[in-house]
């Protein structure tokens, strides 16, 4: 009897996703296959006015990792990726028609998929119903919990999570409730992906790097208003100039408008100091390398992360503490990487409270347990213990900042509002919170 194919399906949606991919194939962390695609899946507002990361600079050094590359986009067009999952009644239908299309034939299939609590990633598994899966991570989100409850059909085929180990010694929490397997890509292989990208590395021993700036474009999710997201950018250019860096070059979300650029040039020079923008649209590792930057200053970006853990350069954040105040509703996927952020990235400005040693990996694990549960109670219950351990813990009043006195409230965890155990009582003081957030927003 004739053996069956194996086919391999990566899917990705940046260029940073598709280099982790390539470094863990170069990592042999994925078995023998007759053929390995590239799945490309673009998840922007609209895909049609941003080029996809096949045609992004520099990936055609990673093309050879695989077969052959098909777009997620072009298969279910017009619709949109991150909009459409299969009706269940189409699923057999759409089933033969993606193996007809993509010449899978009776080909075995592995999924290697990311975010797949959500679509594209949670239709391809539909679609793929046999297919076992490898999820992987290529930001700080795999050290949260699991964002939505995935059906066990789904959860239940995954077998192990590939992370970059951007804080050693923190246990990604991420699709643990499913006994998924976490396994680090090595560093290594990660810059030796980010070197094929870019040009020549700055001198071993550089002095006289620039200061970077990383922007993110908060404002599109909702995070900030526009205009407080520019005075977030003008506070990186203040507080560098002050710490003495005179050369700055701020590296722009590539949706964000041109206005907050110009705006900063302007601010730096009246400082007295010259800021360049980076138009090009290139990874911050590539600029890592390429530039040595005397000190890298972000928000919450896991750029901030791969600077110091990969590369030994100084970092400082800038406006952890206000999002994390307005981070809502509390199980938002982005509270995790400002909790790790906020807990191991020095303050820019030393001025407002916002100090205090970064937290040891056996601190930083404690917390992060105790925000996922206080994230996710319903799909990680099992961490309520570590929740109650350090909110009564030695750490408790330097992390509070980390939680809501509502949230501490509902879930019964020290540092809530005492309610009375009478059950009319507490449905009246349920009632009052509701209220109460009702009244605020």
């Amino acid at each position: 009897m004739r053996a069956r194919r194996t086919t391999q399906i990566f899917c990705a949606s940046t260029l940073y996703g598709a280099v982790t991919l390539a470094a863990a194939l170069d990592s042999d962390r994925f078995g023998p296959a007759h053929r390995r695609v590239l799945l490309v899946t673009g998840t922007t507002a609209v895909p049609e006015t941003t080029p996809p990361l096949d045609e992004a600079e520099g990936f055609d050094r990673l093309r050879g990792r695989f077969d052959s590359v098909l777009s997620w986009n072009e298969t279910i067009f017009p619709l949109h990726p991150a909009g459409w999952t299969p009706r269940p009644g189409d699923l057999p239908m759409l089933q033969r028609y993606l193996r007809a299309l993509w010449h899978l034939g009776d080909d075995r299939v592995e999924l290697v998929l990311e975010s797949i609590q959500v679509t594209p990633a949670l239709a391809l598994a539909q679609l793929l119903p046999d297919a076992p899966l490898t999820v992987y991570a290529d930001g700080l989100m795999s050290y949260g919990p699991t964002r939505n409850k995935i059906d066990p059909l789904i959860g239940g085929r995954v077998g192990r999570l590939l992370h970059l180990d951007l804080v050693p010694g923190l246990d990604p929490l991420l699709l643990a409730e499913f006994g998924a397997v976490p396994e680090p890509v090595p560093t290594e292989a990660f810059l030796r992906c980010v070197a094929e990208l870019s040009g020549p590395p700055a001198p071993a021993g550089r002095a006289d790097g620039p200061a970077l700036l990383l922007g993110q474009y908060l404002a599109a999710l909702d995070l900030l208003s526009a205009a407080e997201e520019e005075e977030l950018h003008l506070r990186m250019v203040r507080g560098t100039v002050a710490r003495g860096h005179r050369k700055l070059v701020f590296k722009p979300h590539p949706a964000a408008p041109d206005t907050w650029s110009e705006a900063l040039v302007r601010a730096a020079a009246e400082l007295g100091a010259e800021l360049t923008v980076e138009h090009r649209p290139v990874l911050a590792e590539v600029l890592y390398r390429e530039l040595r930057p005397a000190l890298v200053v972000g928000c919450f970006s896991t750029a901030l992360l791969t600077a110091t853990t990969f590369y030994g350069l100084p970092v400082a954040r800038v406006g952890t503490r206000t999002l994390l105040e307005r981070l809502a509703p509390f199980q938002n996927s982005n509270r995790v990487p400002l909790t790790v952020v906020d807990a191991v990235v020095p303050p820019l400005e030393t001025d407002g409270g916002d100090g205090g040693a970064p937290l040891g990996a056996e601190q930083l694990n404690d917390l992060v347990a105790a925000v996922g549960f206080a994230m996710q109670p319903r799909i990680r219950p099992e961490l309520r213990a570590s929740a109650v351990r350090h909110l009564s813990g030695p750490l408790a009043e330097r992390t509070r900042h980390h939680f809501t006195r509502r949230r501490l409230t509902v879930l019964g965890l020290p540092g809530g509002l005492p309610i009375p155990r009478h059950p009319q009582v507490r449905r009246l003081a349920r009632q009052a919170l509701r209220l109460r957030k009702a009244l605020r927003g």
